[in-house]
């Protein structure tokens, strides 16, 4: 058994801050944040561990692009030599997911003891501080978009398709239609998951907004409430426009026990499972599920032996409300229950891709206070990569280390064909999904919709800003626009256009 505890990850220490500078110039940048983060989870865990850090792994941040690579830096600030240091490839959402299954597998292996896994994004003083120095405000959303944008415009980008805002509605949209809602029921649900958000981010300290938001004041467009992308308003998308850190400790329970961590402070990993859709959303085979979701969610429940039932608390990424949504319906989780220990990435706030360290900070609080079993679901890119674990206040015994997490196969044996894509098409095809993208002044800018082809093909085309029926067709909810059949034509411009028939 002694031996056993040497090969048993459990998470020690977690630690997150929020840096509100009066002063940008005097804000921390995101090494700042992280180092922040790190010695708090240090805290938590009693102190002392920092220094003899066998691993440390970092959340790739875009804030301060010119401090990157920060892990090595990292390291020698906090005093600490780790064997193996690491920082993801890009700023992702299941990136915090995936490094603290990466260091559960390594302390099972033997190879490590102790490990720290860490992130912090500073979008909102790296805004405030080029607004000062170049009198020009860069918004943290548009950061986000420039690190989605190729030098050179693909095919989705051409049609307005580039940043995550403008993908997930795709999704949004199909789930819509495929769940049978109506565009006000689809709405409600969206709200009434994210009025809760903003209830548990109001009470948990480490959450960026304390404001209830109710229901209706998320679902209704206002001045403060702006449609970003159909049927999304401001209220609904991720708030990366924060100074967040947070980071964990994880080590084997044999060196929790010796260092004197309480048991009821000792949070146990259970076995994750990961699988990820192709990196092109126009690749896709489907936007009413995703395939390699479902199989993170349930392979995770299967590996740890234990059904919904047995989770009391859960974590569903929130970047926008479709992926909740389709998770919620994987894991059967109630919509009265909440969906999130942090407060959502509206309300929590949205540190790009370390979020879900703040719910693993989160999540470890929640289970220190009432034992039981948390869920993390994490999801990144355009609703491409998909990781889920488990956390446990006590031992999760089907749970053993190391195992691999990647169930891509899984995923692909689940996922039909996807149609082949074409970018010239004129003709007659059907809706098969579709958004409309608006300016910051609520004026729309131009809708796309995701098409099919008489042949079974999948096209892209716009609706421009002037052909107000058409677009009112589209967002007015009197009928459902997915599988309505029109027309694509070609323009002077060379894009192709959607053209309203019947």
């Amino acid at each position: 058994m002694a031996h056993d505890q040497e090969l048993i990850p459990v998470i020690v220490g977690v630690g997150q801050i929020n840096d509100r500078p009066v002063d940008p110039q005097a804000g921390l940048d995101s090494f700042g944040l992280m180092a922040a983060a790190l010695g708090a989870a240090d805290a938590d865990a009693g102190g002392g561990w920092l220094a003899d850090l066998d691993s440390l792994a970092v959340v790739d941040q875009i804030s301060f692009r010119k401090l990157n690579p920060i892990a090595p830096s990292l390291a020698e600030a906090i005093g600490a030599s780790p064997g193996h240091i690491e920082q993801t490839l890009m700023a992702s959402g299941d990136s915090p997911i995936l490094l603290l299954n990466e260091a559960a597998n390594r302390i099972g292996a033997g190879e490590i003891t102790i490990a720290a896994i860490v992130g912090g994004e500073a979008l909102r003083t790296a805004a405030q501080r080029a607004a000062q120095e170049q009198g020009t405000a860069i918004s943290a959303q548009n950061a986000s978009r420039a690190a989605s944008t190729r030098k050179t415009p693909n095919f989705r980008q051409r049609y307005g398709l580039t940043a995550p805002v403008d993908v997930y509605p795709l999704y949004e949209n199909a789930g819509r239609a495929a769940y049978g809602q109506s565009l006000a029921e689809g709405q409600r649900e969206s709200a009434e998951i994210w009025s809760r958000f903003s209830e548990v981010a109001d009470s948990n300290d480490g959450a960026w907004i304390h404001k209830p938001a109710s229901v209706d004041t998320i679902e209704t467009p206002t001045a403060d409430n702006r449609p970003i992308a159909f049927p999304y308003t401001k209220l609904m998308v991720a708030n990366s426009s924060v100074n967040q850190g947070a980071g964990f400790i994880v080590t084997s329970l044999g060196e929790a026990r010796r260092r004197g961590v309480a048991e009821d402070r000792i949070i146990y990993v259970g076995n994750g499972a990961a699988a990820r859709e192709c990196d092109d959303p126009l690749g896709r085979n489907r936007y009413d599920r995703s395939p390699s979701m479902d199989v993170s969610i349930l392979r995770t429940l299967d590996l740890n032996d234990v059904t919904v039932a047995d989770i009391d608390l859960v974590e569903l990424y929130s970047c926008f409300p479709c992926v909740p949504k389709m998770a919620r319906r994987t894991l059967q989780w109630p919509i009265e229950k909440p969906a999130t220990v942090f407060g959502g990435l509206t309300f929590g706030g949205g540190p790009i891709g370390n979020y879900m360290s703040h719910a693993v900070v989160s999540m470890v609080q929640r289970l220190r206070e009432n034992a039981g079993l948390g869920l993390l679901f994490a999801n990144g890119g355009f609703a491409t990569h998909n990781h889920t674990i488990i956390l446990g206040s006590r031992p999760i015994a089907a749970a053993h280390f190391p195992r691999s997490f990647d169930y891509q196969a899984d995923a692909d044996a689940h996922r039909g064909e996807a149609p082949a894509l074409v970018e010239t098409y004129v003709g007659p095809a059907a809706i098969e999904t579709y958004t409309v993208l608006y300016n910051r002044d609520g004026s729309i800018k131009h809708g796309v919709v995701v098409a099919i082809t008489v042949d079974g093909r999948r096209t892209l085309a716009k609706v421009p800003a002037e052909e107000s029926a058409t677009l009112d067709l589209l967002i007015s909810g009197d009928v459902e626009p997915v599988g309505m059949v029109g027309e694509i034509a070609g323009n002077a411009n060379g894009d192709q256009i959607w053209l309203r028939t019947g």
